[in-house]
C-alpha cells in the first residue's frame, strides 16, 4: 500500500479509537488529526514528487552501460563483481547497494552480447531482492523471459531495463525510498568503476573519457537524492562515499553556455535551455579512477 494511504487508513483508525473514549473532545481530535494526516499527507506527496524527479534524471545501469560500449571498448568480464560473493551479503546495506552493483553487471554483459552472463546474474539479483524482500520486482518469470529470450539482444535489454525500473518503483511506492536511494547509488557507482577501468586500460580514449566527465552532473542529481535521506544510516555511509567522489569532481571545470529559447512548434510550448561542458585534465581522471575503486572495492567486499 502507497505510503500517503497507509498513512490516511492509521490515522482514521486512531479517529475511531479517540471517539470510542471520549466523546466530549471527539469533534476538536478528530479535526486535529486531519489537519495533522492532511499536512503530513501532503508533505509525503511532495517529497516523492521531488524525489522522483531526482530518480528520472538519473542515467539507468542500462543506459550506462550503452555509453561504454558506444566508446568502442572491449568487454572484460574480469571487471564484474563476482557471482560468489551474492551469497555473503547480509547487512540491508550491502544487500541494496550490491543489487545495484549486479543491476549494472547485467546491463554491461547484456550490451556486449555476453547472454549467458546476464542471465547468471539476473539469478544472483534475484535472491539479493529476496533477501530484501523486493522479490516481487524480480520473480522467476523474469528470469524464465530472459532464458527464452537468450538469443534476442533486444528482448532481453528490454526486459533488464523494465526490471530495474520495476524494483525502483516497488520501493519507493511501498513506502522505503532509503533503500531505492541505495540500490540507484550502487548501480551508478558501479557504472563509473566500469567507466574508469576501461579508462585507465584505453586512457586515450576521448568518448569514454567523456562519458566519465559529464558523471560530475548527474552526481549532483545522486547526491541531492540522498542527502533527503541522510537520516538513515545506510544512506549515510552511501553518501559519505559520493561526497568523496565529488570532491575529485570539484576539479572538472564545468562550463554552461547562455540560456536559448527553444520553440516546439508541435506541442506550442516555448522552452529555456542551455548546455554544460565538463573539463578536466589526466590527472584529475587518474585520482577520480583511484577513488572510485577503493570505494567499490568496499562495496563488493563480503559482510
Amino acid at each position: 500500500m502507497p505510503t500517503i494511504f497507509r498513512l490516511l487508513t492509521i490515522t482514521t483508525l486512531s479517529i475511531a479509537v479517540i471517539i470510542s473514549c471520549g466523546q466530549d473532545k471527539s469533534k476538536k481530535i478528530e479535526k486535529d488529526l486531519a489537519n495533522e494526516s492532511q499536512q503530513k499527507a501532503e508533505q509525503l506527496k511532495k517529497d516523492f514528487n521531488k524525489a522522483k524527479q531526482v530518480f528520472y534524471s538519473l542515467p539507468s545501469p542500462i543506459e550506462t552501460a550503452m555509453l561504454i560500449k558506444r566508446s568502442g571498448v572491449d568487454y572484460d568480464e574480469n571487471l564484474l563483481n563476482p557471482l560468489e560473493n551474492q551469497s555473503k551479503y547480509v547487512s540491508s546495506y550491502k544487500l541494496a547497494m550490491n543489487l545495484g552493483v549486479y543491476s549494472a553487471n547485467i546491463s554491461y554483459a547484456s550490451i556486449f552480447n555476453q547472454n549467458q552472463t546476464s542471465i547468471k546474474y539476473m539469478a544472483a539479483a534475484k535472491k539479493l531482492a529476496e533477501n530484501l524482500g523486493i522479490l516481487d520486482a524480480i520473480d522467476q518469470q523474469t528470469v524464465e523471459r530472459l532464458e527464452n529470450n537468450i538469443n534476442n539482444r533486444d528482448s532481453l535489454m528490454d526486459i533488464i531495463s523494465e526490471t530495474f525500473m520495476n524494483s525502483d518503483s516497488f520501493l519507493k511506492e511501498n513506502g522505503r525510498p532509503e533503500t531505492a536511494s541505495l540500490l540507484i547509488a550502487g548501480g551508478w557507482i558501479e557504472g563509473l568503476f566500469l567507466a574508469t577501468q576501461h579508462a585507465k586500460l584505453s586512457p586515450d580514449n576521448e568518448e569514454i573519457i567523456d562519458r566519465i566527465t559529464d558523471q560530475k552532473i548527474s552526481l549532483q542529481s545522486l547526491i541531492k537524492l540522498l542527502d533527503g535521506y541522510k537520516e538513515n544510516k545506510n544512506v549515510a555511509m552511501a553518501l559519505e562515499n559520493l561526497i568523496k567522489i565529488n570532491k575529485i569532481y570539484e576539479n572538472f571545470t564545468m562550463v554552461t553556455t547562455d540560456m536559448k529559447s527553444v520553440t516546439d512548434n508541435a506541442e506550442r510550448k516555448t522552452l529555456l535551455q542551455a548546455k554544460s561542458d565538463v573539463y578536466h585534465d589526466k590527472a584529475h581522471i587518474e585520482e577520480l579512477t583511484t577513488v572510485v575503486d577503493s570505494i567499490r572495492t568496499g562495496i563488493v567486499q563480503p559482510d
